[in-house]
């Protein structure tokens, strides 16, 4: 770790004035940046604590969604009432990610702007784009199996690894961000990149750019809807699949469907084009196997992690059938339902 200045702003102007210039970093819960600082990866020269800010609370919105402030720890998220009631996909997503000790510290903000877990992003000695730019992508050929099978590019194929972000995709949210420019919301669509020829810009966020809330929208797929997340081990590991389905239905007819994929891409995966072919169809497994085929076409394994493309198939369609019953993948029993 090398040395670096503190600052420690209690209102946003002041943040982001301390905040702008090269080589700043945000601290809010600190579970990945601090790691990241120790392991010589993440170098700034100077950090700032952004944890007396007032972006803590959730609260109703005025289009009558949910706005989670940045600052609000993913366990406070999980267990706020509105959100278990009206958006309990999101709820399951952020249950299914680490440790209780890791929730009780890890802030919205920081968990949708956490950065690869690709072992040659951590490996200082490895070549990688994203950590050292022109450096080459260390993975390719070589040690693979959790990287990405769609949307890389011959400069990266790592993958982003956040659940919540997964659920954040298909529930259709927006990011909050202020910055020396003012203020704006994005999309969550647009939030995170692809690598294309620039894998060390993991968003579309501006330099000096502080994400303040993420906003949830009125629908909320409050019965038809799973989390379902495919892994090593059934605690404390990154997808190497996940999915998450949110599903309305009418007459027994698929009325709404979103569909997003974890641990595939560099960022949450969705493409509208596998969502509308459900549309106005009855919930059975062609269907939903139709779905998955459109959702991966382009996959592309990388040696090592092949497997990936029938799992993610046979998980899309799982994941599917779980929604149109009602019947969520439960995050404390994780056996498959």
């Amino acid at each position: 770790m090398i040395r670096f200045d503190y600052a420690r702003p209690t209102d946003l102007a002041e943040a982001v004035r301390e905040g702008s210039g090269e080589q700043v970093a945000y601290l809010a819960g600190g579970t990945n940046l601090v790691d990241l600082m120790k392991e010589n990866v993440a170098r700034p020269t100077r950090v700032v604590d952004i944890t007396r800010l007032p972006l803590a609370d959730i609260q109703e919105t005025e289009a009558g969604g949910l706005r989670l402030g940045a600052l609000a720890t993913n366990t406070e998220t999980a267990y706020d009432e509105r959100v278990r009631a009206r958006y309990p996909l999101l709820s399951s997503a952020i249950l299914a990610g680490a440790t209780a000790q890791l929730r009780n510290a890890a802030t919205n903000g920081g968990n949708i702007n956490q950065r690869t877990r690709c072992y040659y992003f951590y490996d200082v000695g490895t070549p990688c784009n994203k950590r050292a730019p022109g450096q080459g992508c260390g993975a390719l050929g070589e040690v693979n199996r959790i990287h990405a099978i769609l949307g890389t590019s011959p400069q990266c194929i790592a993958t982003h690894p956040s659940d919540m972000a997964v659920a954040l995709a298909a529930l259709k949210a927006e990011v909050r961000v202020t910055g020396a420019e003012g203020d704006r919301v994005i999309p969550f669509s647009d939030y995170h990149r692809l690598p294309s020829d620039e894998p060390w810009r993991d968003n579309t966020l501006r330099p000096g750019e502080l994400v303040t809330g993420i906003d949830l929208p009125p629908e909320e797929f409050s019965t038809n809807y799973s989390y379902l997340k495919l892994r090593d081990r059934l605690s404390y590991a990154f997808a190497l699949v996940s999915v998450a389905v949110a599903m309305r239905l009418e007459e027994n007819r698929i009325a709404e469907v979103r569909i997003a994929l974890g641990g595939v891409a560099h960022k949450p995966w969705r493409r509208e084009e596998a969502e509308d072919i459900l549309l106005g169809v009855s919930p059975d497994r062609e269907a939903f196997g139709r779905a998955a085929e459109v959702l991966l076409d382009g996959a592309k394994g990388q040696g090592a992690n092949d497997f990936k493309i029938p799992m993610a198939r046979k998980a899309i369609v799982r994941a599917l059938e779980q929604a149109a019953a009602g019947t969520p993948q439960s995050q404390t029993d994780k056996r498959i339902a």
